[in-house]
Formats: structure tokens, sequence, C-alpha cells
């Protein structure tokens, strides 16, 4: 089903659209209309993402995505067959932020970081897409769909709203906010998060989708609560939150708060009607709790999509036995949980590549930079891996293409012409004397 943006005038009719049922909007399209201006502005990457992304969570057992840090991270998880990326802000402040800086997830860096990472993606697979494009290569969707961490907002409903508006500029196809106190979030093991009131986050998310309408963009909203791991409350101002008041308070005015799951359930459950995904943020993989979450959710909004972060805890292993690991996310997807990710796959595989191949190459030389490109090469003949060719990866056939395009001289595309380093030339000639896949 299509969602274009709707012609200046003319009002959306939500009710009338499969795509919005049970989706709660407390203003009306003429809202919409007025807030919209007197042009049309066609967000294209965005839209046709997020229509790829409902899709998907609605025609598949589940949509798995990792983490990317980089553009090149993200041409190489779809080139392998992901489906999905996820733009995590945690990684966005760890090493790709504005400031040029290292910061943990403690809201140092900037609201510009997670739009700017999710353009470079953008970016990145849009060039991929040109290069087989132009090569008469079409058998790769490379506009997949993007989520962003839009973390707590980075501020109000208006931060939110304006937020919302460049990671839509941006070309995320789904939001995810938290329901966490911006000001003083933690993260990882770090303990006793501030959760803001009820409505509070309601309102965020009100502002997220009132900003994707303007927009004209049907962008996915995911709603995150933290609550299960929270101790502190904001304030005390929404009646919502009372049950679980323990009737302590800080000295900085914050109120003590009986995290857990029922905490966690009672705020999904109010998040539902505004949100298309909701995540119930727990520190261990644990099937049980998921299912109690999912349970009490779909009990009250059947066919609700849920979504799951699989990065935390550190060590899967050390936690959970190795048929369990196996058989997660299919155990996940029967629940409802159809959008599954590691926000930090792009951060660990990164590093960890990297201090492997560093360590070989202090303690063995070259050997160890050559296991390295011999594994590259066995990828690039067996899987399709294409980076062992940094020159036609980046683009040089692609502008020796539009260069003789300019100059009069249209290349023959039926033949892939690209330009190639000598180096690559040489690389191509070891690989091709390689054993075929089906050799012994």
């Amino acid at each position: 089903m299509s969602h274009r943006n709707e012609p200046l005038g003319i009002l959306p009719d939500w009710s009338r659209d499969p795509r919005w049922t049970g989706i709660k909007r407390p203003y009306s399209a003429s809202d919409v209309l007025r807030l919209r201006g007197s042009l049309q502005i066609e967000y294209t990457l965005a839209r046709v993402g997020a229509e790829r992304l409902w899709n998907l969570l609605r025609n598949e057992p589940y949509v798995a995505a990792l983490s990317a840090l980089t553009g090149n991270q993200a041409i190489e998880q779809v080139r392998a067959g992901l489906k999905a990326v996820y733009a995590s802000g945690w990684q966005s402040a760890a090493d790709a932020n504005a400031g040029r800086d290292t910061y943990p997830d403690l809201n140092f860096y900037t609201s510009e970081n997670v739009p700017n990472l999710v353009r470079n993606i953008n970016r990145a697979l849009q060039r991929a897409d040109q290069i087989h494009h132009a090569e008469g290569h079409d058998d790769t969707t490379w506009f997949v769909p993007v989520v962003a961490d839009a973390e707590s907002g980075f501020g109000g409903s208006l931060n939110a709203f304006e937020l919302m508006k460049t990671l839509i500029e941006a070309g995320a196809a789904g939001v995810q906010f938290k329901d966490q106190l911006f000001s003083v979030k933690t993260c990882g093991e770090f303990q006793g998060e501030v959760v803001i009131p009820t409505q509070s986050f309601i309102q965020k998310l009100i502002a997220g989708r009132l900003a994707a309408d303007v927009m004209g963009v049907c962008t996915l909203i995911v709603a995150r609560t933290d609550a299960y791991s929270a101790r502190y409350l904001e304030n005390d101002s929404d009646p919502h939150d009372h049950e679980f008041l323990t009737g302590e308070r800080r000295k900085d005015g914050f109120f003590g708060f009986n995290g857990g799951m029922e905490a966690a359930i009672r705020r999904g459950l109010a998040y539902a009607p505004y949100a298309d995904l909701l995540i119930c943020e727990t520190s261990r993989p644990d099937l049980r709790e998921a299912r109690r979450f999912a349970e009490a959710i779909h009990a009250e909004f059947p066919g609700k999509i849920l979504a799951y972060n699989c990065s935390p805890p550190l060590n899967w292993a050390k936690q959970i036995d190795g048929a369990t690991i196996r058989n997660f996310q299919a155990a996940l997807s029967g629940m409802g949980y159809r959008f599954q990710f590691v926000a930090l796959a792009g951060f660990q595989s990164l590093n960890q590549g990297m201090f492997d191949l560093a360590r070989g190459y202090r303690e063995s030389g070259m050997a160890a930079f050559t296991r390295l490109q011999q594994a590259e090469l066995e990828l690039a003949q067996l899987s399709g891996y294409e980076a062992l060719k940094p020159q036609r990866f980046a683009g040089a056939g692609y502008f020796d293409d539009v260069a003789q395009t300019i100059a009069g001289s249209v290349p023959n595309r039926g033949s892939a012409q690209v330009l190639l380093s000598e180096e690559e030339r040489r690389a191509l000639a070891q690989w091709a004397t390689l054993p075929s896949k089906g050799a012994n």
C-alpha cells in the first residue's frame, strides 16, 4: 500500500487506512495541513523506508538488524542479506559524534549526531545502489529501512518534534524514543535510571507522530520503556505512576520508584495507542519476562508489534545455554517481537576486528595481514563480499561512467566496465585461481 504525501489541501483520512488501525492522534487532519506550510516537500528515502519496514514487519517472521557505525558497515550488512539497519545513539556517542570526541551513553553528545549517522548510512547505500545499477545489477535492495535511536528526545516535546523532523530529512524509516529522563540518563551497568512521568512521555510520542504527519511520511514510532530497571521518577505529577512510588525522595528531588516488569507493562499499555512498536528494555535476555510483557500487551492490544534489543548483556554465552541462544529469536518471533536488533554490533565488530588484526600484526607481521586478505578472497568467492575491490567498492567505475557520459563516450554497461588499481587486478587474478564453491 502506498502512503505518498497527500496533495496540499486534501485532508488525510486516517480512519480508513488500515496502516493506522489502533493509533491515536489527539489532533485533526486540518491541524496537520495548517502546520505543514504552503509547499509539500517529498522525503523519498524516509517514505520508502517506512513503507518497506511496515511491510516487512507484517509479512516476515521477524526483521533482524545490526547496528552500523559507518556507511561501509551498512553496505556489508545489506550485501550479507540483512533487511534493515539500526542507528544507535550509544554508538554515536562512542565514535560518531559531532564533537569528534569519545563519550559514554550519558547525553554528552548533541542531537544532530544520530541524524548525521543516518544520513551517512543512506548516502553509502545510495552509492552502492548507483554502482550496481550502472553495471546492470539490480538484484539487491540497497535502500533498506534505517531505524534510528532518538534517545529521550533531547528535551521536551518540542525538542522531540524537531528531532523527528531532522531524522526524517536524513531518511530514517523508524524512530525510537525512550522514557528515561534526558538530563540524568544512564546506561549499561549503571543503575538507578530515572524515568519521566507516563503522560510526559506520551506527549513526546504525540510530538513525533505530528512531525511525521506534517512531513507527510508514515514513519514508524518505537516506544521504549526503561521502567523495568528504573529506581526513580522525575516527579509525581501523573496519577498513572502513583502506585509505583516508594514514598521516598532523593535530595535532588526525584521520587523513589518501584521499577520492574509490572511497571514496564503498565507503561507499555499506556504507550501502545501512540506507537507502532513497543520495547521493554531489560538488563539480560529472558524469554519468560519477554513472554510476560508480550502477553500483557496483546491481551489489550492484539497484534501489537513488539521489538527486542538483543545487545544486553555483554556476554550472552555466560547467561544462556547454546540451545536457547540458537532458538532465542524464533521464540521471540512467536511472541510478536518482529523487530530484533543488536544495538552495539557495529561498535563491537569494529573494535574486535581491528584489535585482532593489530595483535596478529604485532606478533607475526605481514602473515597476519595476509590471513585477512585470504579471508576476504574466500568471502568474495563464496558469499559475494565486494570490498576486496576497494576502488570499485567506493565508486571508481561509477564516476568513470559519469566522466565518459559527460565527454560523450558512454561505456558499454553490459560489460560492467570499472576502473581498477593494479593491486585490485592482481587480487582478482589470485581470486580466479581459488577452487570453486563446490570443489572438494
